[in-house]
């Protein structure tokens, strides 16, 4: 057994011991196999301490302190019955009308604090629950908040530990995009940078991916089909590239989107042209399990010169007709909502009256973080947006509308003072947030759902060695020759 794990489960106080099986000669060459036992001894000290001090490790640690935390937290996970799974079954279960339209899933983005952000979501899930909710990562955002997918799943096994969560875990890549601009430049170069991405998200445990092409929808063309044509053909590239890759019995979520956030409403004829296209070009079965729509929100909400948030339009009844549409044509579980975090509270029960299937949210939450900073670090992540974001800053924005549009920026470069705060600074910040999350369960219907996720979800148990997080096995003699 390398010595990093030796390592890891001492600094964590010994509440949980890895032990190995004798290598086996497994051919003519004597290669070695190694089976890993992990051993929970002490549940309440991993719980109390020992999980803060592994998430620690898999996120700040040297390299190999990082692989060996992270498979422990993922075989801790699989053990617990905390599994990374696809939500793909539910979602085509409210297709076909096997379960009651009564919620909408929130697709949450953590971002900052991601730690004890997701502690806050993975608290309120255990008080009221909750087995309907997915935590994502778009492709943006694994730059600017420092966290590529082995970490962010890591770190969301670690904060459900924690808090005593079980069940499956769905985990989520959103927007996972197409860059115009990039792939006007060189299509392959981008294709292949998604691919990779694609590659990196599954073996990390993303078994759901939100496939966005939609950046290259051209409205200027003159019929339905040519507008969607390169939309529906490379969500239709990148969807049969992950049923090919996908792990075995694991069947991938996939969403498609017909309309970026931010543009033109979404109607029933561009997703009748959009799916025309795509299941002609689609080689697999399964296909999409829901499909994302615009109508009339934008990411982190339009800011007014005084810092606050220009009350949003949205187009319920659009969004109905596109979730009915999207079920009884398609098979789908339903239209997805982006943008809509900022939204009033009374406006949430809405995407349940919609029949929306699944809603994402990611800015309200940095703001409930930032008005619940120290002030001291506050000023410094404001000073900081001042001197490297500057080139961000449009014409005519005041500092109010400048800082909520680039405070984002700050998550990665400030995430080891955000996650070294006091005890009590987070507490407060997991209090303030906590109480989001109940309210968003609550108006979403999602509470009371574990059962009905347990009745059509199922979760593979899937098992890894540390070498598939970078561990380095440890040096062993050589047998052949030996004799048996």
């Amino acid at each position: 057994m390398s010595n990093v794990i030796r390592e890891v489960t001492a600094a964590i106080g010994g509440c949980v011991e890895v032990t190995v099986d004798k290598p086996q000669r497994v051919d003519e060459v004597a290669q070695r196999t190694r089976h890993y036992e992990l051993t929970i001894h002490d549940m309440d000290a991993l719980r109390r301490e020992g999980v803060d001090k592994l998430v620690n490790l898999a996120v700040f640690g040297t390299d190999e302190q990082k692989g060996a935390a992270r498979w422990l937290l993922w075989e801790l996970g699989q053990q617990l019955g905390i599994r990374p799974a696809s939500i793909h079954e539910l979602y085509v279960a409210r297709g076909r009308n096997a379960i009651p339209h009564t919620f909408t899933v929130p697709a949450m983005n953590i971002r900052m604090m991601a730690y004890d952000s997701a502690r806050a979501a993975m608290s309120a899930a255990v008080k009221h629950k909750v087995g309907a909710l997915i935590f994502e990562l778009a492709r943006s955002e694994m730059s600017y908040t420092d966290q590529r997918p082995s970490e962010y799943v890591s770190v969301m096994l670690a904060a459900a530990i924690k808090e005593g969560f079980r069940g499956p875990l769905f985990i989520q890549g959103d927007h996972f995009q197409i860059n115009a601009k990039k792939f006007k430049t060189n299509a392959d170069e981008e294709i292949t940078a998604l691919q990779k991405l694609i590659d990196e998200a599954l073996a990390a445990g993303y078994y759901n991916i939100d496939i966005d092409a939609s950046t290259l929808v051209d409205l200027s063309k003159p019929t339905l089909d040519e507008q969607q044509r390169l939309n529906y053909e490379y969500t239709a590239l990148f969807a049969n590239y992950i049923r090919s890759r996908q792990p075995a019995n694991v069947v991938v979520s996939l969403g498609g989107e017909i309309g970026e956030v931010g543009q033109k409403n979404s109607d029933v004829h561009e997703l009748r042209a959009f799916m025309a296209g795509f299941q002609r070009l689609f080689k697999h079965r399964p296909g999409l399990s829901k499909i994302s729509i615009q109508t009339g929100t934008t990411h982190g909400g339009v800011v007014l010169p005084d810092g606050s948030i220009a009350d949003v339009q949205i187009d319920f009844d659009c969004l109905r007709e596109l979730s009915i549409a999207a079920r009884e044509e398609f098979g789908m579980g339903g239209a997805v909502q982006h943008g809509a975090s900022t939204l009033p509270e009374e406006a949430f029960g809405k995407f349940v009256q919609a029949g929306a299937i699944e809603v994402h949210l990611a800015t309200a939450f940095q703001q409930i973080v930032y008005a619940n900073l120290p002030k001291a670090l506050n000023d410094e992540i404001t000073q900081w947006l001042f001197q490297h974001a500057a080139d961000e800053r449009k014409p005519g924005d005041t500092d109010e509308q400048f800082l909520h549009k680039t405070r984002k920026k700050a998550t990665g470069p400030f995430k080891k003072e955000l996650w070294s705060l006091p005890e009590g600074d987070r507490a407060r910040i997991r209090a303030a947030l906590e109480e989001r999350f109940t309210m968003l369960y609550d108006r979403l219907g999602v509470k009371n759902t574990q059962d009905l996720v347990a009745s059509f979800v199922s979760v593979p148990e899937i098992h890894k060695a540390p070498e598939d997080f970078g561990v380095q096995p440890r040096t062993v003699e050589d047998i052949r020759g030996l004799a048996d």
